[in-house]
């Protein structure tokens, strides 16, 4: 049946909303890491609550996600996506106009919420409207589209901070936000309830609160320590309300969470495919922006053009993964990127700290196109396991494994880059010494902070620093190398298998 030109222009315009609310979810992510030293200039603020400006969003959205997938199943698709994403922007234009940190914090944690419900109710719209090769290319240009916001992110947020303040940065997001708001409006078509009944309220509270608990204890550690009751009290709670959520959708008729999901191999590879991007590459997106300038002295803006190599390759990859499918499998891709990721991860290795900037740019870049190629396959392969009208659960649990693993890679990295830099401190001077103090604060890129609890000791700050540094890259590249092998075998298709 042919296609009327109406059609075309809001299947199209459909699209370009899915794409522009996607492009969000880093902007809002990488914008505020580089606005930070600015905005802690203007209103003060500790490290700890200063880092919150950034955890308040990873906490809220990763523990959302998999509800607000929930929801757009039982809600209609429309009704979320226009909900979210009126929520994101008035979040983001308090934020730019908020007199403290702990209140912008506040309105992080709502506007993540927002953003989870847009994004969800955006990836399970797309389901039903796009098929095979056809699914592929959409899911690869969306994740394109998130490659922008990685890429460019720092670098916008930069230019910014040089041509005006920190609110800018809010500002231009709520454009951008608004402007996907009117897209859901003219182009995503009144839907209902792909599946009867209500929402599973105490799933939802439940699995919420626990994932929020669990990612609240990881962010809490590289600062206070695995020993401190602010770490293990909400890390023994999260386990609790986790066996607890468990037995409850065991015995609910209709669950939030089909856990007969994750009797399906191919399901369980992508959620660890989902969950690879952020150790491997979130890691970095994050940490060496604050080693580019706490440490090497770059200004905002020279740090944003240096991220540059390292997110750029997600512009066009994920597009060539979907092109190179006709000649290997999504198994295969998959497997091979995380291997170039893993050389990646080694080459900087053994680079990073040793010349100058220039030596960078290959190994991030490599890194670039080895993550770039799961990146553009793996949103269309959360789809392909389920059946349509389960299709918002199953973007719910990948995003909530995808977004939650990142709050959980990036405290696992700063507690064992703090504990690398604590050990190489203990071998150079004496025990005595706030040794894992400086090493926490270091850990973060701030060496000046620390060199003020260890005076006299800033090169010897440094050289702890690269020396642990590097080997936390190549404890990634090991990582890298252990999740193609595990990946290549979840998803690799078995005699008979339809999926």
């Amino acid at each position: 049946m042919p296609v009327s030109p109406a059609s075309r222009l809001s299947l199209l315009l459909q699209v370009l909303a899915a794409c522009l609310t996607g492009l969000l979810i880093p902007l809002c992510f990488t914008g505020p890491a580089v606005v930070l030293p600015a905005l802690s200039a203007e209103l003060g603020g500790s490290a700890s609550t200063l880092n919150w400006v950034i955890n308040a969003y990873i906490l809220s959205y990763g523990s959302a996600m998999m509800v607000a997938g929930s929801l757009t199943d039982l809600l209609g698709r429309r009704r979320v996506w226009l909900a979210g994403m009126l929520v994101f922007c008035g979040a983001t234009v308090a934020i730019a106009a908020a007199p403290s940190v702990w209140m912008i914090s506040v309105l992080r944690f709502i506007q993540g919420l927002g953003g989870a419900a847009a994004f969800a109710a955006a990836m399970s719209s797309l389901a039903p409207l796009f098929h095979g090769a056809a699914r592929n290319r959409i899911m690869s240009l969306l994740g394109t589209t998130f490659g922008l916001g990685l890429a460019f992110g720092p670098l916008a947020a930069g230019a910014m901070l040089e041509w005006a303040d920190w609110p800018a940065v809010f500002y231009a997001t709520a454009v951008l936000g608004l402007l996907g708001l009117l897209l859901v409006a003219v182009s995503v078509p009144a839907d209902s309830a792909q599946t009867a009944g209500r929402l599973d309220w105490p799933g939802a509270v439940g699995f919420s609160a626990a994932l929020g608990l669990l990612t609240f204890a990881m962010l809490q550690a590289p600062e206070h320590g695995w020993s401190s009751a602010s770490v293990w009290l909400p890390l023994a709670a999260a386990l609790l309300l986790f066996g607890l959520f468990i037995r409850t959708e065991r015995k609910t008729l209709q669950p939030m969470l089909d856990l007969s999901l994750f009797r399906q191999r191919h399901f369980v590879g992508v959620q660890v495919l989902a969950a690879s991007p952020a150790f491997l590459f979130i890691v970095l997106i994050v940490m060496l922006p604050g080693r580019f300038i706490g440490v090497d002295g770059h200004t905002p803006l020279a740090a944003g053009r240096l991220m540059i190599a390292l997110a750029a390759p997600l512009l066009c990859v994920p597009m060539l993964a979907a092109w190179l499918l006709r000649w290997c499998s999504a198994a295969t891709l998959c497997a091979a990127g995380l291997l170039l990721t893993a050389a990646g991860l080694a080459w900087l290795a053994l680079v990073m700290g040793h010349g100058s900037d220039a030596i960078l740019i290959l190994p991030l870049l490599l890194i670039g196109v080895g993550i770039g190629l799961p990146w553009g396959l793996m949103d269309g392969m959360a789809l392909s396991v389920v059946e349509p009208e389960r299709a918002g659960m199953a973007t719910g649990i990948f995003n909530t494994v995808r977004v939650s693993a990142d709050g959980v890679a990036l405290a696992v990295a700063g507690a064992v880059l703090a504990g690398l830099i604590a050990m190489r401190l203990g071998q150079l001077l004496p025990p005595e010494l706030p040794l894992l103090a400086a090493a926490s604060r270091a850990a973060l890129g701030n060496l000046q902070q620390a060199a003020i609890l260890l005076p006299g000791q800033q090169e010897v700050l440094r050289t702890a620093y690269d020396g642990a540094f590097r080997a936390m890259l190549a404890c990634l590249s090991g990582l890298a190398v252990l999740l193609a092998v595990l990946v290549r075998y979840l998803l690799v298709k078995r005699p008979g298998q339809t999926k």
